[in-house]
C-alpha cells in the first residue's frame, strides 16, 4: 500500500512505526493472547503502559514533581468547562486572551461558571496575529489567566508565553503540545487533546500544579473533579485504553528521535521550508498571518482566487498530499505539519506548490 502524506489538522498523522506496532497489538498485546482493545484497564499490563506514559512525559517535557498528570476523555472542549469549575472560586474572576475559535469557546464555557474578563483580542484583525505582550493587561488578583498557545484554524501561535506573575497561567496546548521545549513550572495547568501531536482522538492530557487541586469544590461530581480524578490515577472510570496505549508509543517515538530538542529542530525546518515558499512570491501565495505570530504547526495561506485554491487542493489530493483544505470558516489552504509529518513530506508539498505556481 502506498502511504499518502497526511496534512489533516486532526485527527492527524502518526508515525508509521507506531501504527505498525499498534496494528500487532490489536490482535496480541504484550503476548497476553488478547488484543489491546480487549485488555482490562485494571490489568497489570495496562497499568504498566499508563505509568510508562506518565514517566516518559515527565522526562521528555521536564514536568516537575510540583505537577500531576491526568488522562481525561471529552477533548479540550470538556476542559473548557472543567477548568473554571475546578479552579475558579466563587466570587473570583478569570482572565482570557481571545485568539480565535477555540479560545472563544473556552471563554463562552467559562462564563457559564463564573466571571470572565477578556483582557486582549485580535478579533478585529481577523485573528491574523496573537496579542503583543504590552497588549495583555493582566491583573494581580485573578483566579487564573488563560491562553491558547496555537490556533489551528487561523494559523497563529504564541512564540513566547506571557508572564502572569503569581496568577496561575492556564494553557490550551492541543495543537502544539510536545512540539517544542516548554518550562512547565511556569504553568498552573496545561491541557491538550492528543489527536494532533501525541496520538488518536479519545484522550486528553492534563498537567496541573498540585496546589490547584485543592481548589476543586467538594460538591463537584467525581468525573468533573480534578482532585478526585487525579487521586484515582485517571482510572476513576474506564479510561480510553487504546488511545493511552498509542500515546505511550508516540512518546517512545519522540525519545527515539532525540527528544524535544530534535523534534523542535525538525519542526523549525519544516515551517521554514513552507513559509520560505510563501514569502518567495507574495503575488501568488498570500500568507494570512503576521510573520511574528506564524504557527509552526498549521501553515495557512491563500492563492489569487478561490477557483485556483479548489483546483490546487484537488490536484494535491491526486498526488497523495491530502488534507490541505483550509477550515470551512476561513477557507484558503492550510498545511498541518505536526511532529509526525516528515521533512520529506513537507518538501514534497513545497515542490508540488512550486510546480502549481509555475503552471499558473
Amino acid at each position: 500500500m502506498a502511504r499518502k502524506y497526511n496534512f489533516n489538522p486532526g485527527p492527524a498523522v502518526l508515525p508509521l512505526s507506531v501504527l505498525e506496532t499498534a496494528q500487532t497489538a490489536l490482535v496480541d498485546f504484550e503476548g497476553t493472547g488478547l488484543g489491546i482493545l480487549e485488555t482490562s484497564h485494571r490489568a497489570k499490563e495496562f497499568t504498566a503502559v499508563l505509568e510508562q506514559a506518565k514517566t516518559r512525559m515527565r522526562s521528555i517535557l521536564g514536568i516537575p514533581d510540583s505537577h500531576e498528570i491526568a488522562f481525561f476523555q471529552g477533548g479540550a472542549n470538556f476542559q473548557f468547562t472543567l477548568i473554571p469549575m475546578n479552579i475558579l472560586p466563587s466570587g473570583g474572576r478569570a482572565e482570557y486572551v481571545d485568539t480565535g475559535t477555540w479560545s472563544t469557546r473556552a471563554i463562552d464555557a467559562a462564563r457559564l461558571v463564573g466571571e470572565v474578563a477578556v483582557i486582549a483580542s485580535t478579533k478585529e484583525e481577523k485573528y491574523s496575529r496573537v496579542p503583543r505582550t504590552d497588549e495583555m493587561k493582566w491583573s494581580h488578583d485573578a483566579a487564573f489567566a488563560h491562553i491558547t498557545s496555537n490556533n489551528t484554524i487561523y494559523g497563529t501561535q504564541f512564540q513566547a508565553f506571557p508572564d502572569t506573575g503569581t496568577v496561575p497561567l492556564v494553557c490550551d496546548m492541543s495543537s502544539d503540545f510536545f512540539s517544542r521545549k516548554v518550562d512547565v513550572s511556569r504553568f498552573g495547568v496545561i491541557y491538550a487533546g492528543a489527536q494532533k501531536n501525541l496520538g488518536p482522538a479519545g484522550v486528553t492530557l492534563v498537567i496541573i500544579r498540585k496546589d490547584l487541586l485543592d481548589r476543586s469544590p467538594e460538591n463537584l461530581p467525581p468525573m468533573m473533579s480534578y482532585k478526585k480524578f487525579v487521586a484515582k490515577n485517571s482510572v476513576y472510570n474506564t479510561p480510553p485504553v487504546f488511545s493511552i496505549y498509542v500515546v505511550n508509543l508516540v512518546l517512545g517515538w519522540i525519545e527515539q528521535q532525540g527528544g524535544l530538542e530534535a523534534i523542535e529542530k525538525t519542526n523549525d525546518q519544516k515551517a521554514a521550508a513552507l513559509y520560505g515558499l510563501i514569502d518567495s512570491d507574495p503575488d501568488f501565495f498570500r500568507g494570512t498571518v503576521k510573520p511574528e505570530s506564524r504557527s509552526k504547526m498549521n501553515v495557512t495561506f491563500r492563492l489569487p482566487s478561490e477557483d485556483l485554491e479548489k483546483e490546487c487542493i484537488a490536484k494535491a489530493t491526486e498526488d497523495g498530499l491530502v488534507g490541505i483544505k483550509g477550515h470551512r470558516s476561513v477557507g484558503g489552504i492550510r498545511a498541518s505539519i505536526y511532529n509526525s509529518m516528515s521533512l520529506e513530506g513537507v518538501e514534497k508539498l513545497v515542490e508540488f506548490l512550486k510546480n502549481y505556481r509555475k503552471a499558473h
